[in-house]
């Protein structure tokens, strides 16, 4: 939370609270502190426990951390042992050495392939000549 923070800083924070409050009030305001953040500790760990007892024993290990969007696609698309979507077989389809060394990706639903730039520039046609215009589809635009 404070990763930024260095020592000289937390060192001018702690001689101007010094400061500000002095030394006869300064061990009753943090213990005051202390208290206050140990109840709202307390409270939300209460309105926690509450939410998963309404919700029943299904959400008993609910976290509010995978609410977060991110978490939320990452635990619901690529967590678990399952892969009902087969996403772990498209990923590995999609390495982009494979295509790089024109070696065969990894199958996917059984299918194998490769993409060779070589075939596809053979199957398009004869090259065009110097000024010659490609032809126009109008439905493929």
């Amino acid at each position: 939370m404070f990763s930024d923070v260095g020592g000289l800083e937390i060192l001018t924070l702690i001689v101007m609270a010094i400061i500000i409050f002095g030394p006869d009030k300064l061990p009753k305001l943090i213990q005051d502190t202390m208290g206050f953040i140990r109840k709202v500790r307390s409270f939300a760990d209460s309105a926690k426990e509450d939410i998963r007892s309404e919700l029943g024993p299904e959400f008993k290990d609910f976290e509010f951390e995978d609410l977060h969007p991110k978490t939320f696609v990452r635990k619901q698309l690529m967590g678990g042992n399952d892969d009902p979507l087969g996403l772990k077989d498209m990923k590995d389809s999609l390495d982009i050495r494979s295509v790089l060394d024109d070696k065969p990706a990894a199958p996917v639903n059984g299918r194998t392939g490769s993409v060779s730039f070589e075939k596809a520039a053979a199957s398009s046609g004869p090259p065009l000549q110097p000024g010659e215009r490609p032809p126009f589809d109008p439905d493929a635009t």
